[in-house]
Order: structure tokens, then C-alpha cells, then sequence
């Protein structure tokens, strides 16, 4: 019942609006005392390792460069090694698994189609029968992702959608919630073979913003689809992009090419740069 009352309360609510109406609060320059303030309550509220930030807390003008902080360098080693893929984010895992007959598992009871994941039915059937892993970033982490091996950016997709909250309750109760939320899905070329991250928007989620490319989501900006004719380089564990406020990455590989770990069960915790499976070796 009170998942059901919370989903009837978030499904009443502007989503689109209110999510550029917060992300823009969050940028608001000219408010450093009113920012300072909310930073502070937000990292004791959520209990954010703020020693572990780049900076100290009263080096970042407002809430949302706070929110999109560098770490310190080197606090987060990158397990080396092409054929071992690596957690692009500080998350804890919602699921992972094998996409049987190309299903992605969201919650106990509900699975949703790499074909609507992906926007694309061609990229649903190539990754059908590989392993997956779905990364929950809580408000308290490090909400840059990264790559998880060295490889390419082939190009990316950006998918508008709605914005329904990535917790628990919506977890449980939005049907295909990751397919039908705004998202952008990065095509990568890795040893591995080829590797799609998708960056998942949700409720307050002001930004998707890339590293590597100018696209910003949640401007109102149409859906839209970029293949680079020169692939572009990126070494294992370089920033990719960030969230300005928190969601979800997914992680899927093609079949047959990846093993992941048998520690990615449901709310364990990982962390940038640890081991998430092993390139499973040619027969």
C-alpha cells in the first residue's frame, strides 16, 4: 500500500517540469550562502563521504557542481587489464544476470526488452543472451560514470521519456521503467567486443550530460542518434559523463564474451574501478 500510495503521488506530479525547475535551482549563481547551507544538510542528510571529494565543501559555488564533484585523484584504482571489465560507477547493484531471450530482469516479477532499452530492435537482438548489470546511484555517491574497459565510442543515442523516480518503489511498480524513462545509450567498441551503456534519467535528475560530446538532456531537446565516421579513443576508467542528481547505468555485453562476478547480487555495493566480470576466453 505504500508503494502504491507513493507511485499514485509521483505519477500525479510535473516530472519534465520539475525536474528542470530543481536542476536549475541547483546552478543558481549569486546564492553561494543558500547553497553552502544546502550542501551541507544534503551531505549529513545522506551521509556523503565528503572527505573523499576533490574539493573542500566550501570550494563549490552551488549545490550542482557539489552534486557533480571530482573525486581526489587517485582514490579510486582502475583494476587493469583489457579483458576485465570494471565498474564505470560508485553504485549498488539492482540486478545482473543474462538477458534470456533478450529480457532484462527490473524487479522481482518484472522484465522489459533490450529492443525498447536500446531503442533500437537491430542493437535488442545483438545483445540478446549477453550479461547485464543494472547500477543503482544512490544521492550519496559519485555521480560521474566512466568506461568500464579501453576501447571506442562508435556514437550515442539519446532517447527522450519520462522521468519516473529509479527507487525501490518504481523499481517494483513501473512497468519497463528503464525503457521508457529518458536515457542515453553509448555504443562502445571493447575488447570484450561491443558494450551499450545506458545512462537512465529519473525524477530530479536535472542532467545527462556527456564527456565527450556537447548533448545535455532535459532541454527539450528531440530524440536523436550520432555515429562517428572516426570512432573516438577512451581508456579504461576514463569519465564518460555525469548525472546531475542520481539514477541508474546499465551495462550490457554480447553474448558469450562476458562472465560477470558472482558477488553483483541484488544491493551489494561497488565501487569505480573494481572487477565486475572476466572476458570469457574463445573456444
Amino acid at each position: 500500500m505504500r508503494d502504491a500510495a507513493f507511485l499514485t503521488f509521483v505519477k500525479l506530479l510535473p516530472k519534465k517540469s520539475l525536474s528542470r525547475a530543481v536542476g536549475s535551482a541547483t546552478r543558481l549563481g549569486g546564492l553561494e550562502g543558500a547553497h553552502q547551507a544546502a550542501i551541507r544538510i544534503f551531505a549529513e542528510q545522506y551521509g556523503v563521504a565528503v572527505d573523499e571529494a576533490e574539493l573542500p565543501l566550501e570550494a563549490y559555488p552551488t549545490f550542482g557542481d557539489f552534486f557533480t564533484r571530482k573525486l581526489k585523484p587517485g582514490l579510486r584504482p582502475i583494476f587493469e587489464g583489457d579483458d576485465v571489465p570494471v565498474s564505470p560507477v560508485d553504485a549498488a547493484v539492482s540486478h545482473a544476470g543474462i538477458a534470456q531471450q533478450g529480457r532484462l530482469i527490473q524487479a522481482k516479477g518484472r522484465d522489459y526488452s533490450l529492443a525498447s532499452l536500446l531503442g533500437d530492435p537491430e542493437e535488442g537482438r545483438r545483445f540478446s543472451g549477453g550479461a547485464y548489470v543494472t547500477l543503482y546511484l544512490s544521492p550519496r555517491d559519485y555521480h560521474r560514470f566512466h568506461a568500464p574497459l579501453p576501447g571506442k565510442v562508435l556514437g550515442w543515442r539519446y532517447v527522450p521519456g519520462h522521468l519516473w523516480p529509479v527507487n525501490r518503489p518504481s523499481v517494483r511498480g513501473v512497468p519497463e521503467l528503464f525503457a521508457v524513462n529518458e536515457r542515453v545509450i553509448i555504443a562502445l567498441d571493447m575488447p570484450v567486443g561491443r558494450v551499450a551503456m545506458v545512462a537512465v534519467g529519473a525524477t530530479c535528475v536535472g542532467r545527462i550530460r556527456l564527456s565527450f560530446d556537447d548533448l545535455v538532456t532535459n532541454t527539450g531537446r528531440p530524440p536523436s542518434r550520432v555515429r562517428y565516421d572516426l570512432p573516438r579513443p577512451v581508456r579504461k576508467g576514463e569519465e564518460l559523463g555525469m548525472f546531475e542528481m542520481g539514477s541508474t547505468i546499465i551495462l550490457v555485453f554480447e553474448p558469450g564474451r562476458v562472465e560477470l562476478d558472482e558477488r553483483l547480487v541484488p544491493d551489494a555495493p561497488v565501487r569505480l574501478g573494481e572487477v565486475i566480470g572476466r572476458a570469457i576466453a574463445a573456444p
